[in-house]
């Protein structure tokens, strides 16, 4: 028996036969044509864009019709980026430049962009250089007309494992046959664990070398809660993992009940909890969960699932949908927070020497003016059609967030000079996300109509560690009583003027630090909506003051191990009533 340990990325046990996948071979030969062949040749590659486009409108809409959100979203995204007339052009036009067969021209582009995303530091952006990839393989085929089967006719009970999977791949998975997903690489947002995560199939990744060490039709155990993978378990273990399984499934089907209930501690004190997302469809997955409303749109995603920048249109249709399949529920729409590690299309290959304290977030909004405006614009229009509420991230004193108050101030005198209809009250706040906003949060408080704690980044500038660099990511902890404290010091600001706090960083989704925030005042929690039913279960079971004497006891404490401990066992666990 052998047993690894990878990263968990989708939950539950699964207990079936590998089926193991090679990597794919992705050489291209480096083939030129002669001048005459160059008509032929651009109208190949154009023949293989449109076919490609086709295929994954269509498999857009196969998901979309399954209720696979997430997937369709993937394969929405790979056909936007195929629309993009300019990537078609630099194609055609390296054919018509440098003589090249459409194959190696395609491959020259398309490797272009792919090894520019894996360079980026974050790991969202950089994994998307997958995205690139499979669009090259998606045209590489069209080409060659070669179609690459996929696990659809897989008719037995599989876990599949591979050194990476791409949704060309996964697109076939019946759920009912692939029981889980094993990968070499991979993080939280690679492919396989997007799909697996919509599927509901148990997926760890990040296991290295594990397909070559795994067996063809050799049994393995992979759970996807722990990140542990079991390659030729004796029987002991199987029996073990088994009877761990039926109660991981008990409790989902509890647990799904929970997320329909109202989150109210059980002394009676209502807490709203609310969704994170970044796409519009993910709206009616937050409602599903039991979401109160939204509590961030990253709209940012806007730009990066596109090779062109969204137009106000495109933003206005965005916000719309979201507010519509809301039902009449709180929007809180977040202006873009591009910069750092998010570029816009225009910006892409404009490095920073240090760019998360360069022109990111609020600032990168406030230097380029028209692409600020034209999406104040959607969201003013966009609050015609229900509840919606403004929020500018990375504010960090309060001249940043006057100069984009009095921008919207203009906009707003803009549509009312074209007679346009919005709401005139529109809530306007921001995000504390840096130790100087927490600081000095009661001045901010003044001047805004709520607040948002972005725990993510207000944890990384506090403690000065980038969570992405693997030397250093140990260190972060908003356990910190560093941490702690400046999240005490923005709610006592905004007592002073009795605005709302919420927390939508990955504190408010993570079960260790329920009772703390709620003990600290925080009475708005917003996270991904997979955790709404955890979340909810804690409120449930706890009273008020149980979480205002922890919060004591924690802020009492001097280290981030101490504090860890006492939130860990104090955390009500799973036995406790649903």
């Amino acid at each position: 028996m052998n047993m690894r340990t990878g990263v968990p990325v989708s939950p539950g046990i699964a207990i079936a036969p590998a089926m193991v996948l090679s990597a794919q071979d992705d050489f291209i030969p480096h083939r030129h044509i002669i001048s005459a062949q160059k008509d032929a040749e651009i109208q190949r590659t154009n023949q293989a864009f449109d076919e490609a486009i086709l295929e994954l409108a269509e498999l857009e809409a196969q998901h979309y019709e399954l209720g696979q959100l997430e997937i369709s979203d993937l394969f929405a995204v790979h056909r936007h980026l195929l629309q993009d007339a300019s990537l078609r052009k630099s194609v055609t036009e390296l054919i018509d430049s440098q003589l090249l067969s459409s194959e190696s021209a395609v491959g020259t582009i398309l490797g272009q962009f792919r090894r520019h995303f894996a360079q980026i530091q974050d790991k969202y952006i950089s994994q998307r250089a997958a995205d690139i990839l499979d669009i090259q393989r998606r045209l590489i085929r069209f080409l060659t007309h070669d179609r690459i089967s996929n696990l659809s006719d897989v008719q037995h009970e599989v876990i599949v494992v591979a050194p990476d999977l791409s949704p060309s791949q996964t697109a076939g998975f019946d759920p009912q046959y692939v029981k889980g997903i094993v990968c070499d690489t991979g993080g939280e947002t690679s492919h396989a664990s997007i799909v697996a995560r919509s599927l509901g199939i148990p997926a760890v990744v990040g296991l290295e070398n594990i397909s070559q060490q795994v067996q063809d039709d050799g049994l393995i155990i992979i759970d996807g809660n722990s990140g542990t993978v079991v390659v030729e378990p004796t029987p002991d273990t199987i029996t073990d993992y088994r009877e761990a399984a039926e109660i991981i499934q008990s409790y989902q089907i509890k647990l799904a009940k929970v997320c329909r209930e109202p989150a109210i501690t059980e002394d009676g004190t209502r807490i709203q909890v609310m969704a994170n997302i970044e796409f519009p469809r993910e709206a009616q997955k937050a409602l599903s969960t039991g979401a109160e409303g939204i509590g961030l749109f990253r709209t940012e995603f806007l730009y990066l699932q596109s090779h062109t920048e969204p137009s106000e249109e495109h933003h206005f249709e965005a916000y719309s949908q979201v507010v519509q399949a809301m039902e009449g529920r709180p929007v809180i729409i977040r202006t873009m927070d591009l910069g750092a590690d998010k570029f816009t299309q225009s910006h892409r290959f404009r490095p920073e020497t240090n760019p998360f304290l360069g022109l990111r977030s609020i600032r990168f909004s406030l230097k380029h003016r028209d692409m600020f405006t034209a999406q104040l614009r959607a969201i003013l229009r966009a609050s015609a059609q229900g509840p919606i509420k403004i929020m500018f991230p990375l504010i960090t004193h309060l001249k940043e967030f006057r100069t984009a108050q009095e921008i919207l101030q203009e906009v707003k005198a803009e549509l009312d000079a074209k007679g346009l209809v919005y709401d005139r009250n529109i809530p306007v706040g921001l995000m504390i996300e840096v130790p100087s906003a927490a600081l000095t949060a009661a001045s901010l408080a003044k001047y805004a109509d709520f607040f948002s704690i972005g725990t993510n980044d207000l944890t990384q500038y506090t403690l000065a560690v980038d969570r992405g660099n693997a030397d250093v990511a140990h260190i972060f902890s908003s356990a910190e009583p560093a941490v702690l404290q400046l999240i005490k010091s923005t709610l006592a600001g905004a007592a002073h003027t009795g605005i709302s706090v919420s927390i939508c960083g990955k504190m408010a989704g993570d079960p260790k630090y329920t009772m703390l925030l709620l003990g600290l005042g925080v009475r708005t929690l917003s996270m991904p909506p997979t955790m709404l039913g955890e979340i909810k279960r804690i409120i449930r079971a706890v009273t008020l003051r149980e979480c205002e004497e922890l919060a004591h006891k924690a802020m009492s404490l001097e280290t981030e191990e101490e504090i860890s401990k006492l939130l860990i066992e104090t955390r009500p666990d799973q036995s406790s009533d649903l």
